[in-house]
């Protein structure tokens, strides 16, 4: 169902009046600052990510709602503070999405969603007067796995990236003699080293097809989890423990863990 722009508007605020009423006669609510709510903000987003890779469209629209109202909630306690308030939010939002998009706004003339990106990152810099490095906006407290990607794709953009995908290849053949080099001279400390500069390689492969690492492993993720499950259900169903089974009895079941997922 899809709304008209005024009912979307009226609901939005409906959401406010909520909010501020909450903030005034709730107990939890009044007492919340930027601080308490920092960590369930990053567990909200947490459970977004997994509703989106699950295609759960209930549950994405009940986390859209939970991440909005942290959103909303930010913007009131600045508000309250004197700082500024959701409209200050919005409006800078658009001002950014304009200043970012000048081949929909302006008169630049862009190929394809490549030249959106470099041009992005370029504006990004203006927008900071120079002053800001290409990789200061990826966040320490990324997980390395999305780190290592939204690092590559920052730099790709200001044209530091491979000529050609074989090169690429090339690399991650490189990184993963380099690991059995020092898995043969039993060094841990040089393996861990090695181990990354694989991984970040691995990762670098991924993005050049146009794949994101995090989506693609999650998937995985969950694909193991399935049949694994799956294992472990038939097991009890036989009266038996994981442990009392051979690896080819589980291997056989994990196949036709496979097998029923083709089936679906």
């Amino acid at each position: 169902m899809s709304h008209s722009k005024q009912d979307k508007l009226e609901a939005f605020g409906k959401m406010l009046d909520v909010l501020d009423t909450l903030r005034e006669k709730c107990p939890w609510d009044a007492k919340q600052t930027n601080e308490s709510l920092r960590p369930n903000s990053i567990e909200e987003m947490f459970e977004l990510a997994d509703a989106l890779i699950r295609d759960d469209i209930e549950d994405i629209k009940k986390e859209l709602g939970d991440v909005l109202l942290h959103v909303l909630f930010y913007s009131k306690i600045a508000d309250e503070q004197h700082r500024f308030d959701i409209a200050d939010v919005c409006d800078a939002l658009r001002n950014k999405l304009i200043f970012r998009h000048p081949h929909v706004y302006g008169n630049t003339h862009i190929d394809g969603t490549d030249d959106v990106l470099k041009n992005w990152e370029e504006l990004k810099l203006k927008e900071k007067d120079g002053n800001k490095t290409v990789l200061s906006g990826v966040p320490s407290t990324l997980p390395s796995l999305i780190k290592a990607f939204r690092i590559q794709e920052k730099t790709a953009n200001v044209g530091f990236d491979w000529d050609n995908p074989a090169d690429v290849w090339n690399k991650v053949k490189e990184e993963i003699s380099e690991v059995e080099n020092e898995i043969s001279n039993n060094n841990a400390t040089d393996l861990e080293k090695e181990f990354g500069d694989l991984l970040f390689s691995v990762v670098n492969v991924a993005r050049t097809y146009g794949i994101n690492p995090e989506n693609a492993l999650e998937k995985t993720n969950q694909k193991f989890i399935n049949r694994f499950n799956y294992i472990e259900s038939k097991s009890k169903e036989q009266g038996r423990k994981l442990k009392e089974m051979t690896l080819d009895e589980m291997d056989i079941l994990w196949n036709e863990a496979k097998q029923l997922e083709r089936n679906k």
